[in-house]
């Protein structure tokens, strides 16, 4: 483990993409204590669209909200929308590629094909066109399991649309690993099949599924910030995505209230950025023929 962690702290990027990544996960654990309680149109401190002061650091919107305030509150957001859906992602393309790779024949054709859909459709258009409908059928009212409904559709379908790029992957070692001798032993002695996938293929896919679920959460926050700023997301519960779309609304581009989009903007990019950082210094790490000197 000592060995693991040298070797990955000694990549530059992963230096930069968790120091990075620390300070947006303390932004999304205490937002109250950092930036007070979500401000409202009614609890508003600020003039209209005011440049950043001493007062209000990113400034303030088009109602007088500091926009620190909402950023903050964002990232709370932002972030648990992106790492549920990579986690369904992952649930999903861990299993589909695991048994297309163990089984073989006709079950890896028909799951292949599936995957080749999803892989070669681009999952920010596949969620733009079910995202609406599913809301239609299900409604904005209410609260589904602790979110609104609007936020837990988008969670759903990010993840039941980004999974292909890791069941390919999955696959792929999964092809490599059955020809193992390890798993021949484990079927002479009677082993069953899914206990071999879960008690010795899953073990040793785990490397290749955490560094490649760093890149699933860079592309989830890019499709949750796309769909927010198309107008799907809450704006009771405001991502940085939201808070674009409202500023967009806004007028703050024509307005020169560069602040109000280049806040949440910037965090974006900066959080995405710093997934894929930690992404690649992962996979150069798990990967020997990868592995350069820092």
């Amino acid at each position: 483990m000592k060995g693991f962690l040298g070797q990955f702290l000694g990549y530059s990027g992963a230096q930069l993409g968790l120091l990075c990544l620390a300070v947006f996960l303390v932004m999304a654990a205490m937002p109250d204590l950092l930036a007070g309680p979500l401000q409202t149109a009614i609890n508003a401190t600020g003039d209209f669209l005011a440049p950043p002061s001493s007062q209000h650091l990113l400034g303030t919107d088009e109602v007088g909200r500091d926009v620190l305030n909402l950023v903050v509150h964002g990232a709370r957001i932002s972030l648990t929308i992106a790492l549920l859906a990579t986690i369904i992602s992952l649930l999903v393309g861990t299993t589909i590629g695991m048994t297309a790779g163990y089984y073989g024949g006709r079950v890896e054709v028909w799951l292949m094909r599936l995957t080749d859909f999803f892989f070669v459709m681009p999952s920010f258009v596949l969620a733009l066109v079910i995202t609406p409908v599913v809301l239609e059928v299900l409604g904005r009212g209410g609260e589904i399991l602790g979110f609104r409904p609007s936020l837990f559709v988008i969670v759903v379908v990010i993840g039941m649309t980004s999974w292909a790029f890791v069941a390919r992957i999955v696959r792929s070692q999964t092809l490599s690993l059955k020809e193992r001798t390890f798993i021949d032993r484990a079927r002479v002695v009677g082993t069953s099949n899914l206990n071999i996938m879960i008690r010795h293929i899953l073990p040793n896919l785990v490397p290749q599924i955490v560094a490649n679920g760093a890149l699933v959460v860079a592309n989830a926050i890019y499709v949750e910030t796309s769909l927010s700023f198309l107008g799907l997301g809450d704006p009771l519960q405001p991502s940085w995505g939201t808070l674009l779309s409202i500023a967009q609304r806004a007028g703050a581009a024509s307005a020169g209230a560069w602040w109000y989009l280049g806040a949440p903007g910037l965090c974006v990019l900066t959080v995405s950025l710093s997934f894929v950082l930690i992404g690649n210094a992962l996979d150069d790490t798990f990967n020997p023929r990868r592995r350069v000197i820092p």
